[in-house]
């Protein structure tokens, strides 16, 4: 990949560090990285023009009283699973683990989701009628297909553009941070894109459904159970 470092003529001292920045002043923040580090970018069609800088960050311990949820995208080609939680004290977001399968039953998806998990009754929500089934029949057998294999799973809101803006204005605000950890996430984050009539383009958007599942559904995050079956002692208190 080449950058503008790479690029004598848009350096000093070939040109004014004023008159750089005056070139690069009307690109959104995810061009002007492309164009600094030479990494691909999709330009205006892109659905979330934030700079990855101030998304992506190094992955650390999820605290035992935060909150945590979980979303799945369902199909055949992929199914995708996201793992997040919430800090209680800062109302900030953070995407955490992903599961990518491809062209697999449920149950070996289902193995793989349960390893997601921080704890095993965690329930996640899923769309009975996504983009990935059928019919809305079709999606709800799945979801119990899934369902009789062991996960918990609620039903997502799928409301579109208001699941975009809220998973938008999050990362504008800095309320939003996804571990660089998750290299599915970031691939298909770097393509999500809308077409040239601004509808979004229905391909490797399957953890940005997931993302927008989490962060749409009222009661996707929920507190860890207390276990009340402690022993101390040899006794049960």
């Amino acid at each position: 990949m080449i950058g503008h470092g790479d690029v004598p003529h848009l350096n000093p001292p070939v040109i004014s560090v004023e008159a750089r920045e005056e070139l690069f002043a009307d690109m959104l923040p995810h061009e002007r990285l492309a164009r600094e580090t030479g990494r691909p970018s999709l330009g205006s069609g892109a659905v979330y023009p934030i700079d990855e800088s101030t998304l992506f960050i190094p992955p650390f311990t999820i605290p035992d009283h935060w909150e945590q949820g979980w979303a799945i995208d369902p199909g055949w080609n992929v199914t995708a699973g996201l793992l997040g939680a919430r800090d209680p004290d800062t109302d900030r977001y953070y995407l955490t683990a992903e599961y990518y399968g491809q062209r697999d039953q449920p149950i070996i998806h289902a193995h793989g989701l349960k390893l997601l998990l921080p704890w095993p009754t965690l329930e996640g929500c899923m769309d009975p009628a996504g983009d990935n089934v059928s019919s809305q029949k079709d999606g709800s057998k799945l979801k119990e297909e899934y369902e009789d294999l062991g996960l918990w799973l609620g039903k997502a809101n799928n409301a579109v553009h208001a699941g975009l803006r809220r998973c938008l204005v999050l990362m504008q605000g800095g309320q939003l941070k996804v571990f660089d950890t998750l290299v599915y996430f970031k691939t298909e984050f770097r393509l999500y894109r809308r077409d040239e009539k601004g509808k979004i383009v229905k391909s490797n958007d399957h953890a940005m459904d997931c993302m927008r599942y989490l962060l749409n559904t009222d009661g996707a995050f929920q507190a860890r159970p207390i276990d009340r079956a402690r022993r101390h002692g040899g006794g049960e208190w």
